[in-house]
């Protein structure tokens, strides 16, 4: 059986933290890949600008284009939005019935987890490889109640928690501040040479 990632994100740009997410989970757990599922059409992201598509899709390939264990999904791309983590799995699912996913999320998805759509559902699909987040600890006790099962689907990843977000490299660019080692520097160059985030 394959264990698989999955790491998803709109990557509006990815950063260096989605990367260390990724190879701290793949290592600790075990898995023989990570799948990054980059969000065609987030649902809480609706009505707030998104860079087009096809920019994240370059600028995600190129961030993961050194690391073997790094493979772009474009399965949220390809069909219509908006969309879900809970039909994604699904979708991953069915194409990999035989394979144990592993759904990377931050302690503080995992706290809010209630508000995601269908929630026993994600579950059901796919194990939680959790990264603590300094400032958002779940409360297991409650989710238990709501979720009866999920502490034995939850593995914890020890990963160095880097305050990276991908909102405050686009404030960053429009400030004209560097935004150097935050990114991969194929990424920063993309970002340069498109003139992406600018104001």
């Amino acid at each position: 059986m394959t264990r698989l990632g999955i790491l998803g994100g709109t990557f509006d740009p990815p950063h260096i933290a989605h990367l260390v997410m990724a190879d701290q989970a793949r290592s600790q757990l075990n898995l023989s890949r990570v799948l990054v599922v980059l969000a065609g059409q987030p649902p809480h992201k609706l009505g707030r600008p998104v860079t087009p598509i096809e920019h994240r899709l370059a600028m995600t390939q190129l961030a993961i284009a050194d690391d073997p264990s790094l493979a772009l999904s474009r399965v949220e791309v390809d069909r219509p939005g908006p969309h879900y983590t809970v039909d994604t799995l699904a979708e991953l699912r069915a194409a990999r019935p035989e394979d144990d996913l592993y759904l990377l999320i931050g302690s503080d998805s995992l706290r809010d987890l209630m508000a995601w759509r269908d929630p026993a559902r994600i579950v059901a699909q796919a194990r939680l490889a959790v990264m603590r987040r300094p400032d958002a600890e779940p409360d297991m006790r409650a989710l238990e109640v709501a979720l009866p099962g999920i502490s034995a689907r939850v593995e914890w990843v020890d990963a160095p928690w880097l305050d990276i977000s991908s909102s405050d490299i686009q404030r960053r660019v429009r400030a004209g501040l560097s935004i150097r080692h935050l990114v991969p520097t194929t990424v920063e160059r993309y970002i340069v040479e498109h003139g992406l985030y600018r104001a």
